[in-house]
């Protein structure tokens, strides 16, 4: 069963990363924040100015997946509570920031920092806008890292933001890791 969990995560990984390759559009979505306003819903660019800043990931909670489900880890880094806790740093200009965790556990890397760039993939008629990260490592160039991650963009208010990160079940169904965060105060 594990192996099998872990094939399907895998499987999702690398949809995520093959779908993340592509340049941004700008798009539209329903009306799912507090960044914006047009009718048919906020701009890419109206959702990097309401996610940019330092934000703590409270909570991650499960949405329709099953409590006996078990998610070994995100991101291809830890699991689920290393994240708990960590400090995300999305400043605007050059979109390059960072993850610091602050998790103690067996798995988890307290104090140890992701280097980013993000973006914000915008949405389309059909699709919700997305936030998508690569992770850069010492020595890499953004532009030769072709490999990354979406998660789709909630609400963002300047306060709270929330991102859902599809996860697909073995039935066929799909959940969703919900990213709880907090704007820290400067």
């Amino acid at each position: 069963m594990r192996r099998h969990i872990l094939s399907v995560v895998s499987l999702f990984t690398v949809v995520l990363l093959l779908a993340s390759c592509g340049a941004p559009k700008k798009g539209t979505s329903g009306s799912s924040s507090g960044t914006s306003t047009s009718a048919s819903g906020p701009s890419a660019s109206q959702w990097r100015s309401g996610v940019k800043g330092n934000w703590v990931l409270n909570t991650v909670t499960r949405e329709d997946i099953p409590a006996a489900y078990t998610i070994k880890n995100i991101f291809d880094e830890a699991p689920v509570d290393c994240f708990v806790g960590s400090i995300w740093n999305l400043p605007g200009g050059n979109y390059r920031g960072s993850i610091t965790f602050n998790a103690d556990g067996t798995l988890c890397a307290n104090g140890a920092v992701r280097t980013i760039v993000w973006s914000i993939y915008g949405g389309s008629a059909v699709d919700e806008p997305q936030f998508q990260f690569k992770k850069i490592y010492a020595g890499d160039k953004a532009a030769n890292v072709t490999t990354g991650y979406r998660m789709n963009l909630s609400f963002a208010d300047g306060e709270t933001l929330v991102m859902k990160m599809p996860i697909p079940l073995d039935n066929g169904q799909q959940g969703s890791l919900v990213f709880n965060f907090t704007k820290v105060a400067k």
